[in-house]
């Protein structure tokens, strides 16, 4: 992983991966940027999937960089939310691929936040087993975390993100000033994506993420541009050693184990993602303190920080059977044993079990 500055102050992170590496591109007015959209696969058709809210925003200013690019510029638009991110909605890209008569070389450019995303990486990952494509993150969640790192998937009503695969993208393109249309408990669920880095991985972002929980809320671009670009330094650090999860990369998910139930016990889009991780992340970090590994301490300062940054900290009353049964399916269980990943020293994450007594108990005391 690298991180370079260009003269008009854009960021660059790469992620280092062999054939499959790729850079981040960070800063404000990419969208409209030439060099944004240099260098990437030329193809006939350029196929831009985003959705109801965001494409008439950004979509036809994207159609206006790629036209002179590719042959044709096509756009579809997705309904909106993460109730969407299902199989049916998904097969609406690959009918408009098949409808347009597109090849191997269709270059895709998701343009919208995480499911947009997920679900564009996925239909690149299959259609004619496997095309290009590109991730323009429009929300602070997808710039700081799902546009990074090739996770692509789509939810099954028993489980999130259970179908789907490993898919790198050409490039991802975060331009800050998307963000300005951001309703406000959108970018709050972003937030807690950024939250996350600092317990498990750097300490001192964390207090710098406390430091600046004022600019952050406002919106302030500065401190934008650093707390994305620093998740992403992250992010690309942890992918770069473990692309598929088979250790390290199982960090990331700090609160998602819990999160996740909360997401699928409520319905999906009841509660954004980024509000279950949140509540989720101080359930992890009461689990880890209940196991002698932190103290209350921590998880206080947690629980201040996601408070002040406008995320609920109780989680919904589901019972703990129910957050049991649906964090067994959870993709880190194994052979029916819920692991978590877990806060063993502040900037230091691991993945294990818990007696599922202590479980409850956790869930009880962070629920109502």
């Amino acid at each position: 992983m690298q991180t370079s500055t260009s003269s008009r102050s854009k960021q660059l992170v790469h992620l280092d991966l062999g054939e499959r590496s790729y850079d981040i591109h960070i800063g404000t007015g990419l969208l409209d940027a030439a060099d944004s959209w240099d260098g990437l696969p030329r193809s006939a058709t350029a196929l831009i999937v985003t959705n109801t809210t965001v494409g008439p925003l950004y979509a036809q200013r994207v159609a206006r960089q790629l036209a002179p690019r590719y042959g044709r510029v096509l756009v579809i638009e997705l309904p909106d939310g993460e109730a969407y991110k299902d199989a049916a909605t998904l097969n609406l890209i690959y009918d408009r691929l098949l409808a347009e008569a597109c090849d191997r070389k269709t270059v895709l450019f998701a343009l919208g936040g995480g499911v947009i995303g997920d679900m564009t990486g996925f239909a690149a990952s299959c259609y004619m087993r496997g095309v290009p494509f590109v991730q323009i993150a429009t929300t602070l969640l997808a710039q700081v975390d799902s546009s990074v790192g090739g996770k692509t998937a789509i939810n099954h009503p028993l489980g999130k993100n259970m179908i789907g695969a490993f898919y790198q993208p050409q490039r991802v393109i975060c331009d800050l000033e998307t963000l300005d249309t951001l309703a406000p408990r959108e970018y709050a669920a972003g937030l807690a994506e950024i939250i996350k880095y600092g317990p498990i991985f750097d300490a001192e972002f964390m207090t710098w993420m406390e430091e600046h929980q004022t600019a952050l809320n406002a919106r302030d671009k500065t401190a934008l541009a650093y707390a994305v670009q620093r998740s992403c330094e992250i992010k690309a650090a942890v992918v770069g050693a473990d692309e598929r999860e088979g250790g390290l990369r199982a960090i990331l998910n700090f609160g998602h184990t819990f999160g996740h139930a909360i997401e699928a016990g409520m319905g999906y889009g009841a509660w954004l993602h980024g509000e279950a991780v949140g509540v989720g992340m101080l359930m992890a970090a009461e689990l880890s303190a209940r196991l002698g590994w932190m103290d209350q301490a921590f998880v206080s300062r947690l629980r201040h920080l996601i408070e002040s940054m406008g995320l609920p900290v109780v989680g919904p009353d589901l019972g703990p059977a129910r957050y049991l049964e649906l964090m067994r399916v959870d993709k880190k269980a194994e052979a029916g044993e819920i692991r978590f990943v877990l806060i063993d020293q502040l900037g230091h994450a691991k993945v294990a079990a818990a007696p599922d007594d202590m479980v409850a108990e956790v869930i009880r005391a962070h629920s109502a």
